[in-house]
């Protein structure tokens, strides 16, 4: 499962974007949500979400606007569901405080968190800074962090006018129809989606979508491995 917290980003000097926020949210991504979504403390909004693909397109959606720190954490939820996110309890959801937590301090405002394997946590007379080395197996919640960041900084550098072309293209239109609606040329279509990054953004989404969900298996295995 996947907690998404979101906290507004200077919210002492702007208004309170949560619940618009949140309206958006459920327009675009409407039979999404496990429960719905809650303003929980303040202005900061938390997700529960069972697909990966909502998952990754709900924090595309936050870190466009600009205006929010986004932790998600993968992990077990506590079941039965409560009637709202914010009863809800569960692994998931102490790693996505701890995701949000650090991306307050990250230059994309993103992190990810999952719960610590077994093989992480610590016991009496351990050494607790000591780092488990890399077997080199499956990729991390680390490493999932890294891919993602990397895309939203991609996206971050993204024009309005190539959002413009981009947007219009995710809808379906041809770029013949995309310049007809602008009022530009086919070939100054093409080179904003060029400038954009969409092919290479797209192409990515399918390997980020296996990797949460890989990580989601391997989180509930290793909760019902404890």
């Amino acid at each position: 499962m996947f907690v998404i917290t979101a906290d507004q980003i200077d919210s002492r000097h702007d208004h309170d974007r949560a619940s618009e926020m949140i309206a958006q949210l459920v327009s675009r991504h409407e039979g999404e949500f496990a429960l719905p979504p809650d303003q929980t403390s303040g202005d900061e909004i938390q997700l529960l979400v069972p697909r990966a693909p909502a998952a990754l397109e709900m924090v595309l959606d936050l870190h466009r606007t600009g205006f929010w720190s986004v932790g998600v954490g993968v992990g077990t939820v506590r079941t039965p569901l409560p009637l709202t996110t914010r009863q809800a309890t569960g692994d998931a959801f102490i790693a996505a405080r701890a995701a949000v937590t650090r991306a307050k301090r990250t230059e994309a405002h993103f992190a990810l968190d999952t719960p610590p394997s077994p093989s992480e946590q610590t016991t009496p007379g351990d050494d607790v800074g000591a780092v488990a080395p890399d077997d080199g197996g499956d990729p991390t919640g680390s490493d999932v962090e890294a891919l993602v960041t990397m895309l939203l900084l991609l996206r971050q550098r993204r024009t309005p006018e190539g959002w413009e072309a981009v947007d219009l293209l995710e809808q379906g239109l041809a770029q013949t129809n995309i310049a007809r609606t602008l009022g530009i040329s086919t070939a100054a279509v093409s080179q904003r989606v060029k400038s954009a990054q969409w092919k290479v953004e797209r192409a990515v989404h399918p390997a980020l979508v296996r990797l949460l969900l890989n990580l989601d298996r391997d989180t509930s295995e290793t909760d019902l491995n404890r």
